[in-house]
């Protein structure tokens, strides 16, 4: 615990909160996190001064959404646009396409634009329960490249409802299609968060599949400041945020500077508490040889 309490002392009021979790989550680059990397945060933002107070409060991903307009509402593109500039490549841009069909035709399109837009990362949503067979249709029929004014192609990462069944996508079908990473969240927010759609066995089944595919992730949908410790032990790549940090946990409201601190420093210490546990942990080899002697 001394490392957390460090941690904390560090992001406490007046000190440097925008200092990243280690280092930044290494988007695009499937797998980058590697065993042992800290758990990052996404902060879904409305515009660029909002993405300038998750910035500084260290936040690993800006996440462009409009929450007023569903799960994964979209921002016009002059906005998304606005955000990348002023995070300025400190951090990865994602941005949602929109609570658009599973349909191929409806979706290339839209992700053209938000990549065009500037976004390092295009989220699509994938609303309801598996269906593998149009999942590989639709899926083979997006577009694999997705083209950023800097030339640089976008990732592309699909969210799945978990409360519309999305924990039983067949993963595999993403990896196959060159998608960077998937993504849990809810749909309907009125239902509760995350954690009581699926509970943390199924959370970390759904990531250790995830992983063995080469696949990045991330959790989200309606997650609060006590869902952290758990989530973060889990080992997700990052957890996503919203409500958490608006004022009055009012998902369409704005966020608030020090709800953002206090993310961060939650999972600055979660991660601190990892590293002294493993550090307290014997290694197999240690534990060999002692058994030997």
């Amino acid at each position: 615990m001394v490392m957390a309490e460090r941690n904390l002392r560090q992001l406490a009021p007046g000190a440097a909160v925008n200092a990243p979790l280690q280092q930044p989550l290494a988007w695009p680059t499937a797998g980058a996190g590697g065993a042992g990397a800290p758990t990052g945060w996404l902060a879904s933002v409305r515009n660029a001064a909002e993405a300038g107070i998750a910035l500084a409060a260290g936040a690993s991903i800006i996440d462009a959404k409009e929450p007023r307009l569903g799960a994964l509402g979209a921002l016009p593109a002059a906005v998304i646009t606005a955000v990348v500039a002023a995070v300025a490549g400190r951090v990865p841009v994602s941005a949602t396409v929109g609570d658009l069909p599973f349909d191929a035709a409806v979706l290339a399109p839209a992700m053209l634009a938000v990549a065009a837009a500037g976004a390092d990362i295009v989220k699509i949503g994938v609303f309801g329960a598996p269906l593998p067979g149009l999942a590989d249709a639709c899926l083979a029929a997006l577009p694999v490249t997705l083209p950023r004014p800097d030339g640089r192609p976008a990732a592309r990462v699909a969210v799945l409802m978990a409360d519309q069944g999305g924990i039983d996508w067949p993963l595999a079908a993403f990896a196959a299609h060159g998608f960077s990473g998937v993504m849990l969240d809810t749909a309907d927010k009125a239902r509760g968060g995350l954690r009581r759609q699926c509970g943390d066995e199924r959370l970390a089944l759904f990531l250790a599949q995830a992983r063995a595919l080469g696949l990045r992730t991330g959790l989200a949908g309606s997650l609060c400041a006590g869902d952290v410790p758990a989530l973060a032990a889990l080992g997700a790549d990052y957890l996503g945020f919203r409500t958490a940090l608006c004022h009055q946990d009012r998902r369409v409201g704005t966020i608030d500077a020090a709800r953002c601190r206090a993310i961060h420093a939650l999972l600055a210490a979660a991660h601190g508490a990892a590293q002294v546990d493993q550090a307290a942990r014997p290694s197999k080899r240690t534990a060999a040889g002692e058994r030997r002697a």
